[in-house]
């Protein structure tokens, strides 16, 4: 088949993460079964116009707001075999696949009218909680194009999601339950070079060593990458040597820095920026706990990532998709608030027999997952 995936990013971008991941890894299995994959999504800084990978065509123009605007145009120009869209597919596609970050392509209207294009709709999670940060007027029409305009444009198209908890938020969308498929993320094996560290940091705090605190995540305001830092501020007392390592960047980054400057932990933060899969690894073996206080996730493939090395999640019950993710009391604590997630974090960090028996559980809750097996799914 012809095949045309939607996203806003891929994971070259400064701001990619682990949705962009998901359709990436998908995209990568569609390929190697013999079909024509393109992946369009917006330009950035460095990265070339039309690139390939794993059998994958990566077509990029637009920015934040105009990727959608040229995803439209390309779209239409598919339909009769033209632009990069349509010569690198041969033709229009057979299937869409629409990633709704918030926003959709609305691949319904500029892809399947006078078609026979199929159009499915990937939605992590619903963004009600999130929109508020783009500001009030933004926030009204974001949340009004994602909870009433797209379900009505998509009210007859297959639904896509990743967790029961945003599969739940769809159907109150009003979304037909019979519509909807929930397929997990996978999750990438641990890279050879860095399989001896696994478990290296809840060893190192076994002997009496500074605790290492983990977050893997992009630096944006929803994902409240201050909480973390919150955690360890008030940790330092009792473990004057404990250190939070934030992996990700991300435009909020400056911000960030200057909250660890003003909490008076700068010197306890390690702010690693965009690392190799194999430092991500390496880093996150180090780590007795992952923290992650994001206000919203639709999974948090992190959580899987950081149980491959035996470390559990503390995280926000509110979050929906934690609760999905974390099975809470065995591969990590949900918290309610700021002052459970410091209470919470510091059981984990006083109980040598709750860290083993988390450890354990996260090691097989880990080996649940594979990409292969997300793939097939879609």
């Amino acid at each position: 088949m012809k095949i045309l995936l939607l996203c806003w990013r891929d994971t070259g971008h400064p701001e990619g993460g682990g949705s962009e991941r998901y359709l990436e890894r998908v995209a990568s299995y569609l390929a190697a079964h013999g079909h024509e994959v393109v992946y369009r999504t917006a330009a950035y800084p460095g990265a070339p116009e039309l690139s390939s990978r794993d059998g994958v065509v990566f077509s990029r123009a637009g920015g934040n707001f105009s990727v959608y605007v040229r995803a439209w145009g390309a779209m239409v120009a598919a339909r009769f075999g033209l632009g990069a869209i349509g010569r690198s597919l041969g033709g229009r596609p057979d299937v869409v696949l629409d990633t709704q970050n918030g926003v959709p392509f609305f691949s319904q209207i500029f892809a399947s009218t006078l078609s026979r294009t199929s159009i499915v709709v990937l939605t992590h999670h619903c963004h009600r909680e999130q929109w508020p940060v783009a500001g009030p007027v933004v926030a009204k029409l974001g949340w009004f194009i994602e909870s009433r305009l797209s379900p009505l444009i998509h009210r007859r198209c297959r639904y896509i999601t990743v967790s029961e908890p945003s599969a739940a938020e769809l159907v109150e969308l009003g979304v037909d339950v019979g519509r909807i498929e929930i397929i997990r993320n996978g999750v990438d094996p641990i890279p050879e070079e860095a399989r001896s560290t696994a478990g290296v940091g809840d060893a190192a705090i076994a002997k009496g060593e500074a605790p290492h605190l983990v977050t893997l995540s992009r630096l944006v305001p929803h994902k409240q990458i201050e909480h973390a830092i919150d955690v360890l501020a008030d940790l330092i007392e009792d473990y004057p040597g404990a250190v939070l390592d934030v992996i990700g960047s991300g435009w909020w980054h400056d911000n960030l820095v200057e909250y660890a400057r003003d909490k008076g932990v700068s010197d306890h933060v390690v702010f690693h920026g965009q690392v190799s899969e194999a430092d991500k690894h390496r880093i996150l073996a180090g780590a007795c706990i992952h923290l992650m206080p994001s206000r919203k996730e639709g999974w948090g493939l992190a959580v899987i990532e950081s149980a491959q090395h035996g470390v559990p999640t503390v995280g926000y019950r509110c979050s929906a998709g934690l609760n999905d993710s974390v099975n809470d009391g065995e591969t990590g604590l949900l918290a309610d608030d700021e002052a459970d997630l410091i209470s919470k974090t510091r059981r984990i960090l006083g109980d040598a027999e709750l860290r083993r028996g988390m450890a354990e559980a996260c090691v097989a809750r880990a080996e649940e997952f594979g990409w292969d097996k997300t793939a097939a799914a879609c």
